[in-house]
């Protein structure tokens, strides 16, 4: 992020960017595939994992944190609250479980095609080096035979359990995810995160399709919303491990271009998130308790993102003042979302 030289007419695809003056480590230009030596060492290491015996508790553990677990608990919070203000108030409990299970269900089929898709990147980055397909403790083809087991169990319940759109939509989240994003867009463009994070909205539809059968304008903005919010949340991390995703090939727009140009798509990617936010009091007779949260807590987030644009202009960004971004990124949309489970209890609409 802080570069050593302030040159800003490069194109921004073509500019290298430092992992952060926490590091203090220049970044070496983006590779066009794997180095022979790393992914050798890593392979060498996976097999030597393997070779080993795996306890029964480490195989369990090894099959949870394929689903990657930390995005799955994102993905829920967007879920109940949207089944509580389409419905207008407290949805049938059972339907909101039986969505949340096969919704979580279906995101970590999603997420263990995309760790066995991406298992030799994996070897390559540190962030990512310790997924259960890289140590061995899952081989290859457990990872995959798990992914497909889970994915076709999350679709079928859905359809079964909750109603057919919901598992229709379900088995669009997971294509989305494993075909457009991990196998098409992510080593493509620079604007992978940005239509591959389609797949992310996707739960605000299974959880409004669950309790109305159908689609609404409503549930489009909350898409939206979760759409324009996924860049300045993902980008500020790509700031963050831009090394690793150069040693792996991995175009994000935090890793290659400057911390200037990230900076300024992050800013106006927020503004473009809590305008579309504010949308929904007049479109989808939202209240006061969703409004002013969405109004306080989007200013703050903005606020934020502003700052690491401020620093970047000083040429003072670094990978700590990117994670805040993200860590604030996370909190705003858990406070917009919690506020939009909350408002259907609390007054009536604004407009």
């Amino acid at each position: 992020m802080k570069r050593q030289s302030s040159s800003d007419t490069r194109p921004a695809a073509t500019t290298n960017v430092a992992a952060g003056a926490d590091h203090g480590i220049p970044s070496p230009s983006l590779p066009t595939g794997p180095p022979e030596s790393a992914t050798h060492d890593a392979a060498h290491h996976g097999a030597a994992t393997s070779a080993g015996k795996v306890g029964l508790r480490r195989k369990i553990k090894g099959f949870v944190l394929l689903t990657k677990p930390g995005v799955i608990e994102l993905l829920l919070v967007t879920t109940a609250p949207t089944m509580i203000f389409a419905a207008g108030g407290l949805p049938n409990l059972w339907l909101i479980l039986n969505t949340m299970i096969g919704g979580a269900m279906a995101a970590g089929g999603a997420g263990a095609f995309n760790c066995y898709i991406d298992r030799d990147a994996d070897r390559l980055m540190k962030r990512t080096e310790r997924r259960p397909l890289v140590t061995g403790e899952i081989t290859d083809r457990q990872g995959l035979v798990f992914a497909w087991a889970l994915s076709v169990v999350s679709v079928a319940y859905l359809t079964l359990l909750v109603n057919p759109l919901a598992g229709a939509l379900g088995l669009g989240a997971i294509l989305l995810y494993v075909v457009f994003y991990s196998m098409f867009l992510k080593r493509r463009t620079t604007q992978n995160i940005v239509w591959g994070g389609i797949a992310g909205c996707m739960p605000v539809f299974i959880a409004w399709a669950a309790v109305e059968n159908r689609l609404s304008f409503s549930s489009l903005v909350l898409f939206v919303i979760i759409f324009l919010w996924t860049p300045p949340h993902y980008w500020p991390l790509s700031m963050k491990y831009a090394e690793d995703y150069q040693r792996a090939g991995i175009p994000m727009l935090g890793a290659i271009a400057s911390a200037k140009a990230v900076s300024v798509q992050v800013v106006l990617y927020a503004w473009a998130t809590v305008i579309c936010s504010l949308m929904l009091v007049p479109v989808g007779g939202a209240g006061w308790v969703y409004g002013l949260t969405a109004l306080l807590s989007g200013a703050w987030f903005i606020w934020k993102c502003h700052q690491l644009h401020q620093r970047a202009l000083a040429e003072e960004a670094t990978s700590r003042t990117a994670m805040v971004v993200f860590h604030a990124s996370i909190t705003y949309l858990t406070l917009v979302f919690v506020a939009l489970a909350v408002d259907p209890f609390v007054g009536g609409p604004v407009l």
